[in-house]
């Protein structure tokens, strides 16, 4: 449940859509799981693992290299400097 809401406060996404993911995840050993007693019932968590973690940095990277790939793509069709700069006068 908190995994969602956390969720929730960066990107819409159902439970019904995130723990098939989850599992996923754990059984590819990505991350693991275990249960606690919370107000009189178990409460299962899940943390990352360090393969998780090595993914996560391949993933973040590869993400980081697309969306720069798309920015210069959009700035070049909107005729703006990637660097931010306007274009067409000299600085």
């Amino acid at each position: 449940y908190e995994i969602t809401q956390s969720m929730k406060r960066a990107i819409v996404v159902s439970e019904s859509t995130l723990y098939p993911v989850l599992r996923r995840l754990q059984k590819e050993g990505l991350c693991r799981t275990y249960d606690m007693p919370y107000q009189g019932r178990n409460r299962r968590y899940y943390s990352i693992t360090e393969e998780g973690r090595s993914k996560l940095e391949e993933y973040r990277t590869q993400w980081l290299d697309y969306k720069h790939a798309i920015d210069t793509f959009l700035d070049e069709k909107t005729g703006k400097d990637p660097e931010g700069k306007d274009g067409g006068e000299d600085e």
